[in-house]
């Protein structure tokens, strides 16, 4: 597995698997992932995975025992215990991705900004909305906000710039489009993504064990729903 470490700070490595978002280095990045899952180290803190990178936290202080006889600074010390587990690692095992089906009321107040995408690329609302609830997606990673997806895998067929101007308020649990990725706004918040729908899904559940519903990883499949659906389905989550 091709990689190169890069010290950040003074408690965390980068370990940067690939230098563009592809299938290839999405793997690299979910193997890894899980080997941190199943095989938590007493030293690491904590692992974040991105699109091309997996970034480990660490704690200097867990490593003194280590390092008592040593002159190694704890990020040398860091960087040749993941060299080791790296060169251990082998593509093709990495987990069975989860499929989560995510349930959208498109167009209408609730996605202002759906003609303008069908506009933009020649189509009809109707298409935009076939093409966007058809799309094989996957979770690269979860940034920006709160239980926030990047999902790749959009047809560039319905691709759409960020607004020119953001939109100081975006509601929570909105879908949108920016150049070729969609996105679903988990919370409320300040944003520039062109809005197609609304799922009446909580992606961000601050009391719950795993706050974030989505994780890097998880296949996404969009459902459309008519506005009545959406109205229901929020009245009895209530």
């Amino acid at each position: 597995m091709e990689y190169h470490l890069h010290p950040m700070g003074e408690n965390a490595i980068i370990i940067e698997l690939g230098q563009e978002m592809n299938t290839l280095t999405h793997e690299k990045v979910q193997v890894l992932s899980a080997y941190f899952e199943d095989h938590p180290l007493d030293w690491v803190e904590e692992h974040v995975p991105a699109f091309t990178t997996v970034a480990v936290y660490y704690d200097p202080f867990k490593l003194t025992s280590a390092l008592r006889q040593s002159t190694e600074l704890p990020s040398t010390y860091v960087c040749r215990q993941l060299e080791s587990l790296l060169s251990k690692l082998t593509l093709g095992v990495e987990k069975e991705p989860r499929i989560v089906d995510i349930p959208v009321c498109y167009g209408g107040e609730l996605g202002p900004d759906l003609e303008t995408v069908a506009r933009l690329n020649d189509l009809t609302t109707e298409e935009v909305i076939h093409i966007h609830s058809t799309g094989d997606y996957i979770v690269y990673m979860i940034g920006f906000a709160p239980g926030f997806p990047y999902i790749g895998g959009m047809s560039e067929k319905i691709a759409a710039p960020r607004l020119a101007s953001p939109r100081l308020r975006i509601p929570e649990r909105s879908v949108g489009i920016a150049g070729k990725q969609t996105g679903i706004y988990p919370i409320e918040t300040p944003g520039g993504w062109q809005l197609i729908g609304r799922t009446p899904i909580h992606l961000f559940r601050p009391n719950d064990e795993s706050p974030s519903l989505l994780k890097a990883g998880d296949k996404i499949r969009f459902t459309p729903i008519s506005y009545q659906e959406y109205l229901e389905w929020e009245d009895a989550a209530k």
